[in-house]
């Protein structure tokens, strides 16, 4: 564009003679557009695979963490992490990584080209380009810091609201709903304060960048404008032309854009920084992945065996001791005893949900966990949708009928028949829709339609009426007579 302005300006060329180089940077133009976009479809694709392999690290690490021991967590924190922490990365590796590159290529090849056309011009963008990363590095020096107790707070916050609402009747039962409502709003405000420090800081990188960057420019403009003009005659400002000059102007701003998009962008470092150092503390949790040794004789492919098995919670005191048990296949056992006698860790062995210190557990030949098994504790699980849905969980091929066959089992039959959609009856979240013995025996009827070989109940009738005991006992009782 310069040389273009240069020929038809002071060398007077015909326009028909710089049409051909028009065309030509109208085409640099395109290709440069095309360039910026492939680069930004290719960094959105390596953000892509970034996350997805944090979310399955983290997956693997819940996974072999276990239900029991991620009961001290809450759910929105766990949902935080795979949701908020692990998009929070997606900025610095879409955008602050690639952008960091070329902050630096892109200068150093302009610093060369004007260094070739002026080098007295080429002494200014050096002196200033390094005062702009210096600044920046000062303003953002706690930025890390600010985002990773905004990402604290918002964990705190997310999940004291969702303890309140799911305890929303016991707090108007006891008439604590004000000071629930007080709670919430000293951390809502918690989180604002941190919210607008985050902010301020990075308003503040990109106000000082902006400043520099100007002040950069306009002294490079004063320095080319005197020059032309012949009122300095210091260095090669003798030997400076329209081209020369306009070049110059031009690539200025070009050469602190890479800058000013990667001040733009140090937020998303900021957040990335704060959100990784929680993904790291998580996945730095240590977890026993230690396979339990099966015993070495007399094993059998149809049943359950525990021998020598020894198991205590951290520091606490022993639960089992060396434990021996043999269960032959067909059996129906209830284990019975005081509270906190071990029943449910026991159920957890065997589910492979926790891992014993010392001893060996089979089922069916096979490590804990390795075979498929129902579970049915005092709370379940349901998901917003139909009946059907909901059972179809662990059965995704299960037909219609059975389903309503696997209902009527556990003597729901009846609310099937007295509704107009059946099996198609939607429910709300947490089985919200049903009573407490209903939503209890819709998780047996999916036990049912499962036909697991292998079922562990943690106390099925706990905190049901007697209508509802009776129904779960009978559909247990049918269960096991099925086999």
């Amino acid at each position: 564009l310069a040389w273009l302005i240069h020929r038809g300006v002071i060398e007077k060329t015909p326009v028909s003679e710089l049409t051909p180089v028009f065309l030509a940077l109208l085409a640099v133009l395109v290709i440069r557009a095309a360039g910026q976009g492939l680069q930004t479809r290719f960094a959105a694709r390596c953000s892509e695979q970034v996350r997805r392999d944090a979310r399955r690290q983290l997956h693997h690490h819940w996974k072999a963490t276990g239900p029991v021991n991620l009961a001290d967590t809450s759910a929105a924190s766990l949902a935080r992490e795979w949701l908020d922490h692990v998009e929070a990365l997606h900025g610095y590796f879409a955008r602050f990584l690639p952008q960091m590159t070329l902050s630096v290529v892109i200068p150093l090849a302009i610093l060369v080209l004007v260094f070739w056309l002026d080098w007295l011009a080429g002494i200014f963008l050096v002196l200033s380009a390094p005062l702009i990363p210096l600044f920046m590095a000062l303003v953002g020096m706690g930025a890390e810091k600010l985002n990773q107790q905004h990402f604290e707070t918002v964990s705190r916050l997310s999940g004291q609201f969702l303890d309140k609402v799911r305890g929303l009747t016991t707090l108007q039962l006891f008439g604590q709903t004000e000071a629930a409502s007080r709670t919430l709003e000293n951390r809502s405000d918690q989180y604002r304060k941190i919210t607008m420090k985050t902010l301020k800081v990075a308003f503040l990188s990109s106000a000082v960048l902006e400043f520099f960057a100007s002040v950069a420019i306009a002294v490079l403009a004063i320095y080319i404008g005197f020059g032309l003009l012949g009122y300095i005659e210091f260095g090669p400002s003798d030997e400076l032309t329209l081209f020369s000059g306009l070049l110059i102007l031009l690539l200025a701003p070009e050469f602190f854009q890479p800058l000013r998009t990667l001040s733009q962008h140090y937020h998303d470092r900021a957040a990335a920084l704060g959100a990784g150092a929680e993904i790291l503390a998580r996945l730095e949790q240590s977890v026993d992945n230690a396979e339990p040794i099966r015993p070495d004789n007399g094993i059998s492919d149809h049943g359950i065996q525990m021998s020598g098995v020894t198991l205590r919670y951290g520091e606490g005191p022993v639960i089992f001791n060396n434990l021996d048990i043999r269960i032959k296949a067909g059996r129906v056992i209830a284990l019975t005893g005081p509270s906190g006698g071990g029943k449910s860790t026991l159920l957890h062995l065997l589910a492979g949900l926790i891992r014993p210190e010392a001893g060996a557990v089979s089922v069916f030949g096979e490590a804990p966990g390795n075979q498929p098994f129902g579970w049915l504790g005092q709370r379940g699980f349901w998901i917003q949708g139909t009946w059907a849905e909901n059972l179809r969980l662990t059965t995704p091929d299960a037909t219609d009928i059975a389903i309503d066959y696997a209902l009527r089992q556990v003597g729901l039959g009846e609310l099937v028949d007295s509704r107009a959609d059946g099996i198609h009856s939607r429910i709300a979240e947490d089985g919200l829709g049903l009573s407490g013995g209903q939503a209890r025996r819709l998780s047996l009827a999916r036990i049912f339609l499962a036909d697991y070989p292998l079922i562990l109940l943690d106390e099925p009738t706990a905190g049901l009426d007697a209508t509802s005991e009776v129904f779960i006992l009978e559909a247990l009782h049918k269960l096991s007579e099925s086999g």
